[in-house]
């Protein structure tokens, strides 16, 4: 069984499940109120969350007040809808055949082909919402507005993938305002080949540029992906396999000097873009010194300049040659813009 079914009901204990359960049956039957048993108000909310990130097609709530009376044994739960009643359902039968349309392109590859499919679908086709409206929080800003924000991104993910049979989470990390970040971020968790990795779109998303689809954050293991994310709040499964992150399974993660120089001598000649993994230790300052020296050496012989991108934290670089003369330019790259402030 490749759904990942309910997974943080599956976190809970028996009390906090019947809370679950009692408000996803509420959401989904869009009452105006419902009773639940009675919980601290950090529990309700945290349940809440959990509904929305177990099931992603409840986009349409992301609130809620409630009222109990002393002595009280439950409480009453009135959910904020972010439509009338009527939109919900319109906007509901749109986004399954929106998600039917779009998996029905992919339902013949294999696994990592319609894992990849997925990603670039995000990668391609939607933007990050600077402005952080209430829907881009949900699949139907993403799937139905094509903007979103990291929460929107990770639960279109999810949806895709549990229509693809693939198995699939939401990992969710805090703020750290220390460090500048200021929202929460998520992402996803998913099994490939019986293998748990982490998969960040959004940070892909935010890397992607002049046609060309970035893959730093695909099927990362837990010691690459928090090297530059924040811990989980709630528990994933241990990602530990960390030889099947996409670049190396593409054959474009290198080790040595030399393979650089080659690889950069045939990118240069054929006027493409050079994006590898650099996989020959610790990416230092003084490692990358010797990169963009082979960068520069290599671009001059054809009368060309390096344009060089660096994500550093997954060491990971993208190398431009334009024509004409002149100094090499280096960027540092922001891969979680839009998180952090």
């Amino acid at each position: 069984m490749a759904k990942s079914g309910n997974y943080y009901y599956d976190q809970l204990n028996k009390e906090q499940q019947r809370v679950y359960y009692a408000i996803k049956e509420g959401l989904l039957n869009l009452q105006d109120s419902f009773a639940v048993p009675m919980l601290s108000q950090k529990e309700l909310s945290d349940i809440y969350f959990m509904i929305r990130m177990d099931c992603p097609a409840i986009f349409y709530s992301v609130t809620f007040s409630y009222r109990y009376y002393a002595d009280s044994t439950t409480v009453e739960m009135v959910p904020k809808y972010l439509f009338s009643k009527d939109k919900i359902r319109e906007h509901r039968q749109a986004m399954e055949s929106r998600v039917k349309k779009l998996v029905r392109q992919a339902a013949n590859l294999d696994e990592k082909g319609r894992e990849l499919f997925i990603h670039d679908f995000i990668v391609e086709n939607v933007k990050y919402d600077k402005l952080k409206k209430e829907y881009s929080h949900e699949i139907i800003g993403a799937l139905g507005n094509g903007v979103a924000v990291c929460e929107g991104i990770a639960k279109a993910v999810k949806i895709l993938c549990d229509e693809l049979n693939i198995w699939c989470i939401i990992a969710l990390s805090e703020a750290n305002p220390d460090k500048g970040i200021k929202y929460r971020h998520a992402w996803n968790v998913i099994r490939i080949d019986h293998q748990f990795y982490h998969l960040d779109a959004t940070f892909d998303n935010t890397l992607s540029k002049d046609g060309t689809v970035r893959y730093d954050y695909v099927n990362l293991s837990d010691k690459q992906i928090f090297r530059d994310h924040e811990p989980v709040i709630w528990k994933v499964p241990a990602c530990n396999d960390s030889d099947h992150f996409y670049y190396k399974d593409k054959k474009v993660s290198w080790t040595t000097m030399e393979e650089v120089r080659n690889r950069t001598k045939q990118t240069v000649k054929k006027g493409k873009v050079l994006l590898f993994h650099w996989r020959g230790g610790y990416l230092t300052k003084e490692v990358l010194s010797k990169l963009l020296k082979i960068f520069d050496e290599e671009a001059q012989a054809k009368d060309k300049r390096a344009f060089v991108s660096v994500n550093w934290s997954q060491a990971v670089l993208r190398v431009r040659f334009v024509e004409g003369a002149g100094e090499e330019q280096l960027e540092m790259e922001e891969a979680n813009e839009g998180e952090k402030e």
